[in-house]
């Protein structure tokens, strides 16, 4: 099964928010294979924004952690197509543009599941679900894959 993950997910892992919520998404993306396992490539814009904004990083380390998730993981392009499909989407589902692109770019990719703390969870369009990883009761989607 593959999934999509969105930025809350790659900042909580960079220590935005705290150690505690670092550990957990450390230990989540430690049980996601590599291989199926995919980054939208717009995560990674807005991964520099967080770090600058929020994390008070220089723009230098900001730029070096974004080149470290680009190595960790497939990227997902925003395609003509993807960028299509997502105006669709936003305008039949009333989704911010940045949220429909990464749904958009998710289902291009084959992802069955976009990690999400932000977008509505069980939210499904085009074969994705939104399963926000950081709830008590994980969604059965989750749970089977890392069980299976």
């Amino acid at each position: 099964m593959r999934v999509a993950l969105d930025t809350n997910v790659l900042a909580y892992a960079e220590g935005v928010n705290g150690s505690g919520r670092k550990k957990a998404t450390l230990d989540l993306l430690a049980k996601l294979p590599d291989e199926s396992t995919f980054i939208p490539v717009q995560v990674l814009g807005e991964l520099f924004q967080v770090l600058v904004a929020k994390a008070g990083r220089t723009r230098e380390k900001a730029y070096l952690a974004v080149l470290s998730w680009q190595d960790a993981f497939p990227l997902v392009e925003t395609s003509p197509s993807v960028l299509l499909a997502a105006i669709g989407l936003a305008k039949d589902h009333e989704l911010r543009i940045w949220d429909a692109i990464l749904l958009a770019g998710a289902a291009e990719a084959g992802c069955r599941v976009l990690l999400s703390e932000d977008l509505q969870a069980g939210f499904t369009w085009n074969g994705v679900t939104v399963v926000n990883p950081y709830a008590e009761k994980k969604r059965d989607l989750l749970a089977s894959f890392f069980e299976g």
